[in-house]
């Protein structure tokens, strides 16, 4: 029986990944990786490794979740060493518990291997720190795709009055109705608001607005996904703190030095 790792690959840039889930890289006979994996990584793989693409779009999924599991549970059973690579965590939306639980039900052995979740790294480089001693005692990671349910609307009102720092994953297509729970649960409009497109990438780019404001300022700017959405004071100090893109966005990968 062979073993399986389900690995962090970090929010873009590829020196964010550990170095554990690089080991899982290169020690592996198959890697199954997600759409937003930096594909860099994969030249750490060994010359005879098999490949798989699994990624994901909204709306369009290369492979279902299903056959995801089945693959890893497949390659598992004949002796592989199995590195399942994710963007971010991969137990921060990353379905990484379902496949776990695939595992388990089949005996296979496993190990987590956390990464670096775009919630905070892509604040970072934009210069947002998620809490501070004077802003943001809390902050939350939400998922932004959902809507229109009771649970909903209970959520949006304890996020809105309970919680300083709002990481939203996955929400510019609901980018309005997001706004609007906030505002309609106790935001004012003025609260800032920021979206980092394709965060700590060389492609990275900031807007940011507020409540009221930010639907033009997307539309405007045109910004898609993938984008990570920040909400709370601490938005304020992007124009301070902004060093990624105030540096043009260069980095040197110390990764390629190391392995």
């Amino acid at each position: 029986m062979g073993k399986v790792y389900l690995v962090g690959a970090g929010p873009g840039d590829p020196d964010l990944i550990t170095l554990k889930g690089l080991k899982a890289i290169q020690q592996a006979d198959v890697i199954l990786y997600d759409r937003l994996v930096n594909k860099n990584l994969l030249e750490y793989a060994k010359s005879d490794a098999d490949i798989i693409y699994c990624g994901k779009l909204p709306n369009y999924h290369t492979l279902k979740q299903e056959t995801i599991n089945n693959f890893l549970v497949k390659f598992a059973k004949k002796g592989k060493i199995v590195t399942r690579l994710k963007g971010g965590d991969p137990f921060v939306f990353g379905r990484g518990g379902e496949e776990a639980e695939a595992l388990v039900q089949q005996g296979i052995s496993f190990e987590i291997v956390p990464g670096i979740t775009s919630g905070i790294a892509a604040a970072a480089y934009a210069g947002i720190p998620v809490t501070h001693r004077e802003y943001s005692a809390s902050f939350a990671f939400v998922a932004g795709h959902r809507k229109d349910s009771e649970h909903d609307a209970i959520k949006w009102d304890s996020l809105a009055k309970g919680v300083d720092t709002l990481a939203i994953y996955m929400g510019v297509r609901n980018l309005p109705y997001i706004c609007q729970q906030l505002m309609k649960h106790g935001k004012t409009s003025a609260t800032p608001i920021a979206l980092i497109h394709w965060g700590t990438c060389e492609d990275q780019r900031t807007v940011t607005g507020t409540l009221g404001t930010i639907v033009d300022i997307v539309k405007e700017e045109q910004i898609e996904n993938p984008s990570m959405i920040i909400v709370g004071e601490v938005v304020n100090f992007h124009d301070r703190l902004n060093w990624f893109e105030k540096n043009g966005q260069h980095y040197y990968s110390y990764a390629q030095e190391a392995y």
